[in-house]
């Protein structure tokens, strides 16, 4: 004899004692600012997340490692060297007043340097150069410079020259200087000895 069991609900049914349940439908928020982010709470969180995203680019660009600035060329007068070479033949026309020598410039390093003027210090003198100033050398390079000196007034140019200078006025990117080069003891005793020579024979 085969027993029924109980006959399982079909779908769709319930039972009758079950309580009906009812949703409820969401609340809106209360409120002026709760109801304007529920209205555009995507617009709001995509500008969130826009602000957090350009937050941390910032961030890693103002963390990130910077290379040194590029160090300042050096000043003019750091860079060059005149040395005196010798008593050479004075370039023609030469006057009998007058007297040439021969130094060397280099610039050692850093941007190029021009010469815009060499002087010498003595009320009864004037100078030129050959090659005549401005002229410009690089750097890693010398140049050879013919001075020549014309006495104007011998009794305004010194007797004996103890250390006398020539001053150069050197300019590059960094900076425009005046400095004065002592060139050394071998270059006392030749002015002094074409001095005297030119002096000894002249009225001026």
């Amino acid at each position: 004899m085969s027993s029924v069991g109980p006959v399982e609900p079909g779908e769709g049914t319930r039972a009758w004692d079950a309580p009906e349940v009812h949703t409820a439908p969401p609340r809106r928020p209360r409120g002026r600012l709760p109801q304007w982010y529920d209205r555009h709470r995507r617009a709001t969180l995509s500008a969130v997340m826009a602000a957090v995203l350009f937050a941390g680019g910032a961030y890693l660009y103002l963390t990130r490692p910077h290379k040194p600035p590029a160090p300042a060329p050096p000043y003019p007068s750091q860079v060059v060297d005149l040395t005196y070479i010798d008593p050479v033949t004075a370039p023609k026309p030469a006057q009998p007043e007058s007297f040439s020598f021969a130094v060397d410039l280099s610039v050692l390093s850093g941007p190029p340097v021009t010469v815009r003027d060499i002087t010498q210090p003595y009320a009864g003198m004037s100078l030129t150069t050959q090659p005549r100033t401005p002229f410009r050398t690089q750097a890693g390079r010398s140049r050879r410079v013919v001075i020549t000196m014309h006495v104007t007034q011998c009794r305004k140019a010194p007797e004996s020259a103890g250390l006398p200078f020539l001053d150069v006025t050197l300019r590059n990117t960094r900076a425009i200087e005046v400095h004065s080069f002592i060139l050394g003891q071998r270059y006392a005793q030749h002015l002094t000895t074409a001095l005297q020579g030119i002096c000894n024979h002249s009225s001026a």
